[in-house]
């Protein structure tokens, strides 16, 4: 049994064959593309649970095959890249990116890594696991990706969701921004946090003013919480 399907985006042919080895291996289907137009052309016809996708690649670089497939898809992708710059980080997880792994990497570790984002995302649990949250005005369910807002379905980046999903399950807690990071991204990230920052501000133009039981607070000096009134 297939334990899901991978696309490996990278236009590095021996990397490309030694993740495939090593993860059909572990019992993964695995499709690969070794340039951006490949890339989203291999997504749309294989449909994968998650995508390894190179940043430096040829006719797409691996930002602009992300946000083709942030367009459409929930899909996890996890970012692989030789570079480690903070910017980098920044921009993928803005983008909407599960993980980042920086070359050169070990196989056991990506195999890690597939397996964490795959349970964090859902892919893994059966669909009658449903995960919802909701207050006054307010339903986060994390088994179909979808806010409601008042009654209506408000398009949210997959990554603003689980960050509200996150704080609200958990109401009154406050959260620092590596916390959030390190939990919501899966992660432990070093360097600029403000990521957090930039999901939190797009949340709350969406719920600005809806009720007057629950509000995403900003505690000075320390973080985040989902405060609810009692």
């Amino acid at each position: 049994m297939s334990m899901g399907k991978i696309l490996i985006a990278d236009d590095d042919r021996n990397i490309s064959e030694l993740l495939r080895l090593y993860l059909e291996k572990e019992g993964y289907t695995l499709s690969i593309a070794n340039d951006g137009i490949e890339a989203i052309e291999k997504f749309n016809a294989d449909a994968p649970d998650i995508v390894l996708l190179d940043i430096m690649m040829p006719r797409l670089d691996g930002w602009q095959v992300c946000r083709e497939i942030r367009k459409k898809s929930n899909c996890p992708i996890i970012m692989i890249t030789a570079k480690g710059e903070t910017f980098d980080k920044v921009l993928g997880l803005e983008l909407g990116a599960d993980d980042y792994v920086v070359k050169p990497f070990d196989s056991k570790e990506i195999v890690a890594r597939i397996k964490a984002v795959l349970r964090r995302t859902g892919k893994t649990s059966s669909e009658s696991d449903i995960k919802e949250v909701s207050y006054e005005k307010l339903v986060v369910n994390m088994t179909r990706y979808e806010l409601k807002v008042d009654g209506k379905v408000v398009d949210t980046p997959p990554k603003e969701l689980e960050l509200l999903y996150h704080l609200a399950s958990n109401p009154n807690r406050v959260y620092t921004r590596d916390q959030l990071l390190n939990e919501v991204w899966g992660f432990e990230y070093y360097g600029d946090s403000r990521t957090v920052d930039v999901h939190v501000k797009r949340l709350r133009e969406k719920l600005e003013g809806v009720s007057d039981k629950w509000s995403l607070k900003t505690v000075w000096g320390v973080g985040y919480k989902f405060e609810v009134k009692e």
